[in-house]
């Protein structure tokens, strides 16, 4: 007979939400742990991806703050979750949120990539448990927005990815705002690239509990690579696309991940991708998309390699065979999760293998090269049964609100006085300077520049109706409404007005500055003093 939660130690209400979810049992990692923790002990869990950690740690977690309730304090957690990616610690909190729900307690997720004035609001609303990325989590701490001296359990999980990323000089910086003596629960599949130190720095004496060897979870699936030529790989990628239940396609790069999306969908394949370039209400957007049924494919780069759980993912492909053996490993287990059966294919082209052999190799595993084209057996077997093509339906693209336009008139960014109407070419009001080149200077010296009686240029695209800027011919002038004498040539002087007519016309320039004109003062001003220019 096998092990109830409830005989673990799980409070019955507890169990009684698992049950409500369909899980009876524990998994083998959860039976393992689940005495140590409950008991408020150190523990070190190792398993791969899909082995149950999250239900392993969340279960003590939720049980031990719920046997000493207290007072929410706003920005005082007593019960830290970390996570490397906002899919992983979103995933976490859909575990932890009907667990803490049954027991009164209060969650809330922290991460980057969106505004902080939600997290920061439930932050001193009070709550009792934080899942949270690193990098977010920091910089909220720098800004006390989030104190750590008053937790009670800490939980870091998927720390061999953390190092992967980065993260751990960070992880360490908080870990070091905790209070000593309290539970650490580390959970990770690997304890290289640093992993260890943590663990040798911050749990006490712990329990180990390694359930699963590194390749174990990969050897549960059935697993292909298909070599085709470079010329086929397009196409090939369609036809496995193309069957019914979900599949999630890896890429290396954001770039063509969201290409591929694009170019599935117009073939008929509703796809939508998943990768850093996409704010985090398109990531839970196309997310909920795959979950749903309604989009068939997830095309995504590293980023879903963990962390992203949805029931029913029957294939992986490898668009863009892993850089890494850990990549393929952690990719893979995307697809066979929870005992179920998957089928994972690496696409390779000819002068890939190499490199493929040598992944496979560092994963554990011995898999069959098998040259493929369109119509093989083995590649319709990969496919089952083949979904209706869906029309593509493009993407609503948002319509700039016409009531945010600026009014007629209205200052723009370039200096400037103000005046009404807009000019046929740039759209900016009429009389308006057009930058530090000529025009600003030819305004400058016309004379008076009452701006309220300027009229509205003329159109600068109407050559034929623009008068002539020959030497002998005449201007109209832009800031007065008289007309200007003929220039000339720029050297002659003659027909130039004196300056003691300039000076007479400033009088009458700095009134209208006065009345409401432009309120800066012209770039090269005449005067008496300076003898005109």
């Amino acid at each position: 007979m096998s092990v109830t939660f409830s005989a673990l130690g799980v409070p019955e209400n507890l169990a009684n939400v698992l049950s409500e979810s369909g899980i009876e049992t524990p998994f083998p990692i959860q039976e393992a742990t689940l005495p140590s923790t409950l008991a408020g002990g150190d523990v070190l869990g190792r398993g791969q991806t899909g082995s149950g950690k999250t239900l392993a740690f969340s279960l003590p977690l939720v049980a031990r703050l719920a046997q000493r309730p207290q007072r929410r304090k706003a920005r005082f957690p007593r019960a830290l979750i970390m996570a490397p990616t906002r899919e992983l610690a979103t995933q976490i909190a859909k575990t932890v949120d009907p667990l803490a729900k049954a027991t009164g307690l209060r969650t809330t997720v922290i991460y980057g990539g969106v505004a902080q004035s939600r997290q920061e609001k439930a932050m001193n609303d009070g709550v009792d448990i934080v899942i949270a990325c690193p990098g977010r989590l920091d910089d909220l701490i720098k800004q006390k927005i989030v104190d750590l001296s008053q937790l009670e359990i800490s939980v870091l999980d998927e720390a061999d990815h953390m190092a992967d990323m980065g993260f751990l000089p960070v992880v360490r910086r908080i870990m070091d705002r905790m209070p000593t003596g309290i539970q650490h629960m580390l959970f990770s599949a690997t304890l290289d690239n640093g992993v260890d130190k943590v663990v040798k720095r911050y749990l006490s004496n712990p329990t180990i509990h390694s359930v699963d060897a590194p390749e174990a979870a990969v050897n549960t699936m059935e697993h292909h690579v298909f070599v085709v030529p470079s010329d086929d790989k397009k196409e090939l990628i369609r036809v496995l696309a193309q069957g019914t239940a979900r599949r999630i396609m890896f890429m290396r790069t954001k770039h063509h991940a969201k290409k591929m999306a694009v170019t599935l969908s117009k073939a008929g394949v509703p796809a939508v991708d998943l990768h850093g370039n996409l704010s985090q209400n398109a990531r839970d957007r196309n997310l909920a998309a795959f979950a749903s049924g309604e989009a068939k494919v997830l095309v995504a780069t590293d980023v879903a390699a963990r962390g992203v759980h949805v029931d029913g993912v029957e294939l992986v492909v490898h668009i863009d065979p892993p850089a890494e053996h850990k990549a393929y490993t952690h990719r893979s287990g995307r697809t066979a999760r929870a005992g179920s059966d998957g089928t994972v294919v690496t696409i390779c082209t000819p002068d890939q293998q190499g490199d493929v052999v040598s992944l496979l190799k560092q994963a554990g595993l011995k898999v069959p090269f098998e040259k493929v084209s369109l119509d093989s057996p083995v590649v319709a077997k990969v496919v089952g049964e083949v979904a209706e093509h869906v029309p593509y339906v493009a993407p609503v693209q948002q319509k700039r609100n016409p009531a945010k336009k600026k009014p007629a008139g209205e200052t723009s960014n370039a200096r400037g006085g103000r005046g009404g109407g807009r000019n046929a070419r740039g759209g900016k009001p009429a009389g308006e300077a057009q930058g530090r080149g000529g025009d600003r200077r030819r305004s400058d010296r016309s004379g008076a520049s009452n701006q309220s009686e300027r009229p509205a240029r003329e159109s600068r695209g109407a050559n034929a109706e623009r008068p002539s800027r020959g030497a002998n011919s005449e201007r109209p002038s832009r800031g007065a409404n008289t007309e200007r004498p003929s220039r000339g040539a720029r050297g002659a002087n003659a027909d130039r007005p004196t300056n003691s007519s300039r000076s007479a016309r400033s009088g009458g320039r700095n009134a209208a500055g006065a009345a409401g004109g432009r309120s800066r003062g012209p770039r090269r001003a005449s005067s008496p003093a300076t003898g005109g220019r």
